[in-house]
């Protein structure tokens, strides 16, 4: 009789990991879903190219779309608005880098105008998105 009241008083100490690991997993199935559609923004039709990459925390992003349409950072402006927008959001970053992603179907005109705003508002660095002939974007 005394050996059952021992066994009934030993603490099992094994932890359960199980329901940790479904939590775990679920978590990082949500977020693999979820991080490719935060980075969306404009959609543009990139022309290929082969080129390094260059890597940047902070940048400022114009977007022009074959429609036309102008972005600043996620932001539709009119070309006669740009210089002003554009003036608003770099002031004060001289050293932060722009990056024009443009149609294919851009008219050069448009393309050129907009480069041009952009130098004379003191851009030092600029750079140009094109697609990879891998099919991803770089910069």
């Amino acid at each position: 009789m005394k050996r059952r009241k021992d066994r009934q008083r030993q603490v099992i100490s094994d932890l359960n990991l199980t329901n940790l690991i479904d939590v775990v997993f679920a978590l990082l199935i949500i977020f693999m879903i979820t991080a490719p559609m935060m980075t969306q923004g404009v959609q543009v039709d990139l022309p290929q190219t082969e080129s390094e990459n260059v890597e940047s925390n902070e940048s400022i992003q114009i977007s022009i779309t074959n429609d036309g349409e102008i972005y600043v950072d996620h932001e539709l402006v009119s070309l006669l608005d740009f210089r002003k927008r554009f003036s608003e959001v770099f002031s004060g970053r001289s050293d932060v880098p722009v990056f024009i992603n443009a149609d294919k179907k851009v008219p050069y005109g448009l393309f050129v105008k907009v480069i041009s705003e952009v130098q004379n508002a003191g851009v030092v660095k600029l750079g140009f998105l094109t697609m990879a002939p891998d099919g991803k974007s770089e910069y």
